[in-house]
C-alpha cells in the first residue's frame, strides 16, 4: 500500500519525500485543489510512461503539464495576448490553456502524445510549494485508473492504486471536486475543449468574447477528459431519472425528493440547497461511495446545466456513455 504522508502536519517532510521521489523517476500522487494528481516529471520520459502505464492510460491522451507559476510556464509555451490575459486572471486555479510548445521546452514530447502544444495549469495550494521546489514542471493526469472516477481525497488514490504507488501526499479533500476548465485560443477565438471547476461566464465576463463550445463529434484528441467514455463507475449510470428503481443508488440534487427513493440501495445529495459548486465538490465520492456498495445501477436526477452545473452534467455524461 502506499505512504500516505499528511501536508498539513509536516509540510517539510512531505515536500522531502516527494522532491526525493520524483526525483528518482517515481510517480507521486499530489493534492491540487481540483482532484488529485499523479504527478512525474514532465521532462523525464522514463517517468511520464510510468504514469501511463499506473493509470492503463492510451498514449495518444496528453496530459496536463502544472507550472509553479506564470514565470514557468512561459519558459515553456507561448502565450499570445488573449491567453495571457486569461492566464493572470485566473492562475493559479482551476485553468488550463492549451498553448503552442516552445521549441526549447525540455517537456517530453510523450507527456505531450506528440502535439505540437502543451496543457499548461498553475495549481493553487501545496502543489504549488511542490512544484517551486522542484523547479521543474509536473505532468499530472487525474491520480486513477483511467476512465474511472476521479479522486478527491488521498484514500481514494490509495485504494485505487495500491502497492503500486510509493507516495500520496495528503492535504485533506479536493476544494473545486472537478477537473480544471480546459481552453484553447486561437485567434480571437476562445475554445472550450473540456468544461470544468472554472465557470466558463467569468471567462467571458473578463474578455468580453464568447467561448466556443466544441461540438464536433469525434473531433480530434486535443487535451484530457475528450474521450467518449470517461469518468466512469463499474455500475451503469443512469442520467435525468425522475424516480428510482428498487435496489439503485439515487444521487440527486437540491434536496428534491423521487419517487421510489424508500427502495433505493442509498440515497445522496450532491448539495441539499442547490449549490453547484457544492455538489461538483461532492460529485466524484459520491460516485464512489455509490459505486462501492456494489448496487445495481446509478440514478442521477436532474442538475441545472448552468454555471459550474455545465461541467457536472459533462462528466456525468461521459460516466454513462457505452464503454468500449
Amino acid at each position: 500500500m502506499a505512504d500516505i504522508v499528511d501536508t498539513r502536519t509536516d509540510p517539510e517532510a512531505a515536500l522531502a519525500r516527494a522532491t526525493e521521489a520524483l526525483g528518482r523517476g517515481v510517480p507521486v500522487a499530489i493534492p491540487t485543489e481540483t482532484v488529485y494528481g499523479l504527478s512525474a516529471d514532465a521532462t523525464n520520459p522514463q517517468a511520464i510512461a510510468r504514469i501511463y502505464e499506473m493509470k492503463g492510460r492510451p498514449r495518444f491522451n496528453p496530459l496536463i503539464c502544472h507550472m509553479a507559476d506564470l514565470a514557468m510556464a512561459e519558459r515553456h509555451a507561448v502565450l499570445d495576448p488573449l491567453s495571457r490575459k486569461i492566464a493572470e486572471a485566473f492562475w493559479p486555479g482551476p485553468l488550463t490553456l492549451v498553448l503552442p510548445i516552445r521549441p526549447e521546452s525540455a517537456i517530453h514530447p510523450l507527456a505531450r502524445a506528440g502535439l505540437d502544444t502543451v496543457g499548461v495549469r498553475v495549481p493553487t495550494g501545496f502543489a504549488s510549494r511542490l512544484l517551486s521546489a522542484f523547479g521543474r514542471p509536473l505532468a499530472a493526469p487525474s491520480a486513477n485508473t483511467s476512465g474511472r472516477i476521479s479522486p478527491t481525497t488521498a484514500r481514494h488514490v490509495a485504494d485505487d492504486f495500491g502497492d503500486r504507488l510509493e507516495l500520496v501526499l495528503d492535504a485533506g479533500p479536493a476544494v473545486v471536486g472537478l477537473e480544471s476548465t480546459i481552453l484553447r485560443v486561437e485567434g480571437e477565438t476562445i475554445r472550450l475543449l473540456r468544461p470544468g471547476g472554472l465557470d466558463l461566464d467569468a471567462v467571458e465576463r473578463l474578455t468580453g468574447r464568447p467561448v466556443i463550445r466544441n461540438e464536433k463529434a469525434g473531433a480530434a484528441i486535443e487535451a484530457p477528459g475528450m474521450l467518449a467514455s470517461h469518468y466512469a463507475p463499474d455500475a451503469p449510470v443512469r442520467l435525468e431519472a425522475r424516480d428510482v428503481r428498487p435496489g439503485e443508488v439515487l444521487i440527486r440534487f437540491g434536496g428534491t425528493a423521487l419517487p421510489g427513493e424508500k427502495d433505493a440501495a442509498l440515497v445522496l445529495d450532491l448539495s441539499p440547497a442547490g449549490d453547484l459548486a457544492e455538489a461538483a465538490a461532492n460529485l466524484f465520492g459520491y460516485m464512489k461511495r455509490a459505486d462501492a456498495l456494489g448496487a445495481a445501477s446509478i440514478a442521477f436526477s436532474p442538475i441545472p446545466a448552468v454555471g459550474l452545473g455545465e461541467a457536472i452534467n459533462d462528466r456525468l455524461q461521459r460516466a454513462a456513455a457505452p464503454r468500449g
